[in-house]
Order: structure tokens, then sequence, then C-alpha cells
């Protein structure tokens, strides 16, 4: 779990991290270089999970090198079947991280949202319902790592 004080906002507790595959975690179906490692620097602090529609078919590849088993969100209605899994889990409790529309839902709903670029593009959307937009993905995921810069970004 990360708990954070951040001034003018209030407590921040994440016990979850929920993220996108397609275009977040990986770009034409094959995972980005150093997302391994730096997800295994979150396990000891968070639940990770994993949301996909499989776009390219090869979730179970990516979950193999992961070693997690990622939810297969079902065509139609995406982004409200995402929101729904971030409301599941505690929203309260919930960052998420995403960049295409159907990750606008899940970034809104999550206690924190975190859209990033990618060379798929960022849609406005999931910019719009976002808390933080960062350059790319590892440095999404290294907020985690060093939470503090949450503080930084996010006091008021």
């Amino acid at each position: 779990m990360i708990e954070l004080n951040i001034p003018g906002r209030g407590e921040l507790r994440i016990e979850h991290l929920v993220m996108d595959v397609n275009g977040t975690l990986a770009i034409d179906g094959q995972l980005i270089e150093g997302i391994a490692r730096r997800i295994g620097l979150l396990r000891d602090r968070l639940q990770i999970h994993l949301l996909t529609a499989d776009t390219h078919g090869k979730q179970a590849i990516i979950d193999h090198l992961l070693n997690l088993k990622a939810v297969r969100i079902q065509p139609g209605d995406e982004s409200r079947q995402k929101a729904e899994y971030v409301r599941q889990l505690g929203a309260a409790t919930v960052a998420a991280i995403g960049q295409g529309a159907n990750d606008a839902g899940m970034l809104e709903a999550a206690t924190l949202g975190v859209c990033v670029m990618s060379v798929e593009g960022l849609a406005v959307s999931s910019l719009n319902a976002s808390d933080l937009l960062m350059p790319d993905i590892l440095s999404a995921l290294d907020l985690f790592d060093k939470p503090l810069r949450l503080i930084a970004s996010l006091r008021k």
C-alpha cells in the first residue's frame, strides 16, 4: 500500500494499480522494454491488475512475461467495463493508468487517474478524465516507486 498526505487534497491510500495493456504497457502486442522490472518493484506495495481487450491476441505472452493474469474486457462499452472493475475493487483505493478512449472511465473512477503519452496516441477523453499526464509509461510507473513525486504534482 502507498499512503500519502497531499496538501490541499488530503489522504491518498492506494492499494491497487489498474492498467490498460495495449497502447499503455505494450505496443503492437509487444511489451515495452522495462515494464516487467518496474512492475516487479511495485508488487510488494500494490496489487497489480491488467485490463485488456487483447487487440493483438498476444496477452497470454504478456501475462507470462509479467507473471500476471489480465482480465479480458468484452468488445463494446469497454470504458464502462473498466470503470466498473475499478469500482468493484473500491475506487477510493485504486490508481489507474491508461491512454486510450476506452480507459477514460477507469481513469475518472479511480482515486488517482494517470494518463500516459503513447506512440498509439492519447485520447482527449482520457486526458480530461485524469489527474496527471505523464510523458510515457515508464515515468508513470516510477511515480509509484517514488511516491513523493505524486505529492509534488498533486498538491494544491
